[in-house]
């Protein structure tokens, strides 16, 4: 019966000096193997990374979008400033303009007069657009590795401005624009604007 109990103590006493060890060891093997992991993951990060900035799709991708990006900005300001005969250098012969409420418009002459006309008609009422901020998208297109157009979507608020009076928020739409690269020149050909509603709407 002593020798069982001396036995058994003999053990847990063993024990109480090996497996602290057992476990630092475990510890550190365990905090080795996430810092190798996590120094993969890092490496792999960069790597890719590093690939995906100097791969020719990307960097033309981004060249791509910073372009329409900036054609847009021109267009819309000469719509703003009602320099409607400037609006046209944009615009393809055959444009075709899509309104969810006006109808179609057909061929770069006839538009242009639309603007003309309708947005810069009245000497009492001045006409701003605006882009939401933090919606406009440029998608690139390609037939096969060839950069061929691109489409930008978003959305935009409209501001009126009558005379004596403060600019007020006049509505809210969605718009996408398809612009072709054809002997080496960005036109639009189709324009549409939809989804027009109060300015003061959630869009979903």
């Amino acid at each position: 019966m002593i020798k069982q109990i001396a036995k058994t103590c003999h053990i847990k006493k063993h024990e109480k000096i090996i497996h602290p060890l057992i476990i630092i060891k475990m510890k550190n093997f365990q905090i080795k193997t996430y810092s190798c992991v996590i120094i993969t993951m890092l490496f792999n990060l960069i790597c890719y990374s590093v690939s995906a900035q100097s791969d020719p799709i990307t960097i033309e991708d981004k060249k791509v979008k910073a372009k329409i990006l900036h054609l847009d900005s021109l267009f819309w300001k000469t719509y703003n400033d009602c320099k409607t005969e400037e609006s046209g250098q944009f615009l393809a012969n055959d444009v075709k303009f899509y309104h969810d409420k006006g109808g179609i418009t057909n061929g770069r002459e006839a538009l242009v007069a639309s603007i003309r006309d309708n947005v810069c008609g009245n000497k009492n009422s001045r006409l701003r657009r605006e882009a939401v901020e933090g919606t406009v998208k440029v998608y690139p297109l390609r037939n096969g590795s060839t950069i061929y157009g691109a489409i930008i979507s978003g959305e935009h608020v409209f501001y009126v401005t009558e005379t004596g009076k403060p600019e007020m928020k006049d509505g809210l739409a969605r718009f996408t624009q398809v612009w072709l690269l054809k002997n080496n020149e960005w036109k639009m050909y189709d324009i549409l604007s939809y989804d027009h509603g109060p300015a003061d709407r959630k869009q979903k």
